[in-house]
């Protein structure tokens, strides 16, 4: 791995695995979409070049409550366009950041708008009795980042095709 691989995120696949065609790759990250899931996977015709869009479900009202509750600033998209040519997922990571308006309140995305490679971790602890009579910390939510990149990253790699992150430049 290069120095630019290292610093956009690019992951090559285990040797010996063939690439897939580029539809069974669709398939298999549109097949990561559930109703368990707090992400979506889905077509993204017209939206910077991408031909896939995985983001949160920050504005689903089955997940609302979740993101408000867990007070995120921030939500996560990843834009991917494969290069059947080369057997390469062109990914840019995109953030901007959330608000809450209204009552009830609601997410609304603002006008801030960063990307690049990156990790946000985010948890909430209750304190409690613990079983011995002592003080006892639970981990009541955890947000976390990679719980949407590993599993597109690794469907992409399991496909025979190269992750390459794109931090310069169009997709």
């Amino acid at each position: 791995m290069g120095f630019f691989d290292a610093l956009t995120g690019t992951r090559r696949p285990a040797d010996g695995v063939e690439p897939g065609s580029a539809e069974e790759l669709r398939k298999a990250l549109l097949g990561l979409n559930g109703p368990d899931v707090p992400y979506a996977v889905r077509y993204g015709a017209g939206d910077g070049g991408a031909h896939l869009v995985a983001e949160w479900r920050v504005a689903e009202p089955v997940w609302q409550g979740l993101f408000l509750d867990s007070r995120l600033t921030h939500t996560l998209r990843f834009r991917l366009r494969p290069v059947p040519q080369s057997h390469e997922v062109r990914v840019v990571q995109e953030y901007g950041e959330v608000t809450r308006v209204g009552s009830p309140p609601r997410l609304v995305v603002s006008g801030q708008y960063t990307r690049g490679q990156g990790r946000t971790v985010s948890r909430q602890w209750a304190l409690g009795g613990g079983a011995d009579g002592g003080p006892r910390a639970t981990e009541t939510f955890r947000f976390d980042t990679a719980d949407l990149r590993d599993p597109l990253r690794d469907t992409v790699l399991a496909s025979g095709w190269i992750w390459r992150g794109v931090a310069f430049g169009s997709l």
